[in-house]
């Protein structure tokens, strides 16, 4: 197989060949049409993570959890350290480009005695990160639109959490219908989703600090070194909990690999997708988060208990006044709105790359492609249908139905984890890709094992030291339960899936990888118990 090259020009047919000759390498056959040219690749990575909206939607946990300080120097911490986990799977997704992803890889990278067990691990938890990522963009999403309707009534309206509820699954119902469309027109959106991200934050950038008044304006003392802490924790562990922010919002950018079997040149353009969205997010980010810092008063209690019900939302109306605050808040409600469709795409893609290997129960339904769309509409319709429940912890408070933000982190973060960490501890016959770290693999990937574990630990604890049934943190419960409950399934005596399940199953003619394996590959072991045969309806 032809390495990809920056000295040469290949053709699109030639970029096609090598493309379907390496997931053939990998055990897949080409079912999607590869529409997905690299930069809207970057596209999906980039809208996913979202900038602006994203800090938008988890503001309120840096504020509380040391103001000023923590918006600016957490989101420096959390940044360097996210980008030590985006270049470990950059190499995984250069050296193995599938939707499965890290599914793909905790298999084909861990000992015999554990890769089925992990692999089943990694699949459930990534299933069920990428679900709370849906819930929790489309849940900051149905609070923005809350705000502007504050706004717009003078600050008397103020919705409940059964309104926000409505919203939140009339949201998830258009993203449903959205990305049931054909491959082509979703590839097409992503130019229009980075560029209004990034002309969103050139606005907070340069604009908001002409625009607030002096009353608003802070000193350098107190916007770079002023710790607000109102959470009751001590200083140092509210600022950890602070990472929230950075680490919610730079998160999901695993979704360029969910989509590489429809991306062109997809061993050079997933991990320059990953890497790039994770860099430009974090530099620019941390510019808005200066100038939110500058320019948002002293009056933190307020900000974030205002009738808006939305910090930045409060911040921008302090600076522009109604009518342009409005006009300013339609478009981050838009940018948040194309989050959610990018995110439903790649938790789709990943959930179809699951079912197609059989481990989730009703796969033999869920793996369809529609005929007419060329889209795994099933499969979409199964994580709306997913994240709707989720949606109803808001019934059980605030606190409960905010548990899906730190659960998105935490059950990615698992998922991450142990494929970088399968990479190192294992005995196994990776090869590097296109995108390779070198000498710097091992003490990155070490990094960012042991990052995302501590966060996993420090996400299990409510937001606040005293908590009842309607502030616990959610997360570990509903996390905790599925990992359990698929755990359980696993072991089941007969039925379960360590009597039958044996990790990625190739839906390629044995004959055929064999004629397309090079030495330059990750090794497949073949499978033929528990393949699921797609249909197309």
């Amino acid at each position: 197989m032809i390495r990809p090259s920056i000295r040469t020009s290949p053709s699109k047919e030639a970029v096609a060949n090598r493309d379907e000759a390496l997931l053939a390498q990998l055990g897949y056959k080409q079912e999607f049409k590869r529409a997905f040219t690299p930069l809207e690749v970057f596209g999906i990575s980039f809208s996913i993570i979202g900038l602006l909206p994203s800090i938008a939607s988890v503001l309120v946990y840096a504020l509380s959890n040391g103001g000023a300080s923590s918006m600016v120097w957490g989101w420096v911490v959390g940044s360097l350290f996210i980008l030590s986990v985006g270049l470990s799977m950059a190499e995984l997704g250069s050296a193995a480009p599938t939707s499965g992803g890290l599914y793909y890889w905790a298999h084909s990278l861990s000992s015999p005695r554990w890769r089925n067990l992990l692999s089943w691990i990694v699949g459930y938890a990534n299933t069920v990160g990428s679900i709370a990522s849906l819930a929790s963009i489309d849940w900051g999403c149905a609070i923005q639109v809350a705000a502007a309707a504050s706004i717009g009534s003078g600050q008397t309206f103020i919705a409940t959490n059964a309104q926000l509820f409505g919203i939140y699954i009339a949201i998830l119902l258009s993203h449903a219908v959205v990305c049931c469309l054909g491959t082509a027109v979703l590839a097409r959106l992503q130019s229009v989703y980075v560029l209004i991200n990034i002309v969103l934050c050139i606005v907070v950038i340069i604009v908001l600090p002409a625009a607030t008044p002096k009353e608003y304006i802070n000193s350098a003392s107190y916007a770079l070194a002023n710790f607000t802490n109102l959470n009751g924790w001590p200083n140092g562990f509210a600022f950890i909990l602070s990472l929230v922010a950075p680490l919610w919002t730079i998160c999901s950018f695993d979704s360029a690999v969910h989509i590489s079997e429809e991306a062109s040149n997809a061993a050079t353009a997933v991990p320059w997708a990953i890497v790039s969205s994770i860099t430009i997010a974090g530099i620019l980010g941390l510019a808005v988060n200066i100038a939110l810092a500058f320019c948002m008063g002293t009056d933190v209690e307020y900000t974030l208990n205002s009738p808006i019900g939305q910090p930045m939302a409060q911040i921008f109306f302090n600076s522009f006044g109604e009518k342009a605050t409005l006009a300013l808040w339609s478009f981050v409600v838009i940018a948040q709105y194309m989050m959610g469709s990018s995110m439903l795409l790649a938790a789709s893609r990943q959930t179809f790359a699951f079912v197609r290997d059989g481990a989730l129960p009703l796969s033999s339904i869920l793996y369809r492609i529609n005929s007419f769309t060329g889209t795994p509409v099933n499969t979409v319709w199964f994580v709306v249908v997913m994240a709707a429940l989720l949606g109803l912890l808001a019934f059980a408070g605030t606190g409960a139905i905010d548990a899906i933000f730190t659960m998105s982190i935490t059950a990615l973060y698992v998922t991450y984890a142990i494929p970088i960490f399968a990479r190192f501890a294992f005995d196994n016959n990776f090869k590097p890709g296109p995108f390779n770290l070198g000498f710097f693999s091992l003490p990155i990937g070490i990094t960012a094992i042991a990052f995302m574990a501590f966060m996993i630990i420090v996400f299990s604890f409510p937001t606040t030291p005293t908590t009842d049934a309607a502030s616990m943190n959610y997360a570990i419960v509903v996390l905790g339960g599925v990992l359990l409950l698929s755990l359980a399934w696993y072991y089941c005596p007969v039925y379960g899936g360590i009597h039958w399940f044996t990790g990625p199953v190739p839906n390629i003619d044995a004959d055929r990888i064999d004629g397309t394996r090079h030495e330059d590959s990750v090794s497949v072991e073949k499978k033929a118990e528990g393949a699921v045969s797609v249909m197309r309806v």
